[in-house]
C-alpha cells in the first residue's frame, strides 16, 4: 500500500497552480467578453460580435457552415432576428437590414428551403396592399419557375381581356344614330339630313393603324356601307338602301369594328 506524501514541493506546486488560475481567468474572460450564457438572456452588446470560421463546403446537410442553429423540436423555431431599423432618408444616419446575406464570390447569396412543406415561406408587409411591396431587384431576367398571376395589380385574366378589349374595338349603332352598344367609342352623331345616311362616330383612342369593317344590321334592300377617316380617332360611316334596283343613301342600322 503506497502512503500519501504532502511534500513541500508537491504543496508549492498545488499553490502555484491556483495563483495562476485564479489571476489569469479575469484578463481571460475581460479580453473576450461575458460567455454566453444558455436559458436566458444575454448581455446587451456595443460592438459587433464576429463569428468567423474557415470550413470546407461539403456534399452534406451538416457540413460547410460556421454556425448552425437548430431545433429539434416538431414545433419549429430554428433562429430568429429582430431589430429596430429605420428607413434610411437622405443625408441621415447609415441604417441596415435586420438581416443581411452577402456572397463575396459568384455563388448563392441564400437558400430557402422546406423538405416536405408545399409552402416554402411567407413575406408579409405591413397591412398588405398595392401600396406595399414584397420586395425589389434591380435585376431584370426572367425568374425561373416563377409564376406571377397579378401584374399592376391586375391578374393574368385582366390583363389578356384589356389586350382584348384594346385591340378590338366596335359600335352597335341604330338607324336613328343611338349607340346600343360599344367599346372604346365615345360618342355617335348622325351628319346632315335623314336622307344622307351618315354617322360620325369618335373613338376614345388612336385608330389610325385599325382595320375598319361597317356592316349593315337588316339584309332586306340592304346597300353598300361606306368608311371614311376623319382624323386619328375619328371615323364617318355611309349607310344606303336598294329600292326598285337603285342604291341610294338611308339611314340604316350598322355595325363598326375596328381591329388593331
Amino acid at each position: 500500500m503506497f502512503k500519501k506524501q504532502n511534500s513541500p514541493r508537491t504543496r508549492s506546486v498545488l499553490l502555484a497552480t491556483v495563483v495562476l488560475a485564479v489571476t489569469i481567468s479575469p484578463f481571460a474572460v475581460a479580453a473576450t467578453g461575458h460567455v454566453l450564457r444558455e436559458n436566458g438572456r444575454n448581455p446587451t452588446a456595443t460592438s459587433e460580435t464576429q463569428i468567423v470560421g474557415r470550413i470546407a463546403g461539403t456534399d452534406n446537410n451538416t457540413g460547410g457552415y460556421t454556425t448552425r442553429q437548430s431545433n429539434l423540436s416538431d414545433t419549429g423555431g430554428g433562429a430568429f432576428y429582430g431589430c429596430r431599423a429605420a428607413l434610411r432618408v437622405q443625408n441621415g444616419p447609415a441604417t441596415e437590414p435586420c438581416v443581411r446575406a452577402n456572397n463575396l464570390s459568384t455563388g448563392f447569396a441564400f437558400e430557402f428551403n422546406t423538405t416536405h412543406g408545399n409552402t416554402a415561406g411567407t413575406i408579409t408587409v405591413g397591412g398588405g396592399g398595392d401600396a406595399n411591396k414584397p420586395f425589389t431587384t434591380n435585376a431584370t431576367g426572367v425568374a425561373t419557375g416563377l409564376n406571377a398571376d397579378r401584374v399592376d395589380s391586375k391578374s393574368a385574366d385582366d390583363i389578356v381581356q384589356e389586350s382584348v378589349n384594346a385591340a378590338s374595338r366596335f359600335a352597335d349603332v341604330a338607324a336613328d344614330g343611338k349607340l346600343n352598344g360599344g367599346r372604346g367609342v365615345t360618342s355617335v352623331t348622325v351628319q346632315g339630313p335623314a336622307t344622307d345616311g351618315t354617322y360620325r362616330l369618335v373613338f376614345a383612342d388612336d385608330i389610325s393603324k385599325c382595320a375598319l369593317t361597317a356592316t349593315e344590321q337588316v339584309l332586306k334592300d340592304a346597300g353598300p356601307v361606306a368608311v371614311q377617316r376623319v382624323d386619328a380617332k375619328t371615323v364617318d360611316v355611309q349607310t344606303s338602301g336598294t329600292s326598285a334596283g337603285a342604291v341610294a343613301p338611308a339611314q340604316r342600322p350598322f355595325d363598326l369594328v375596328a381591329t388593331c
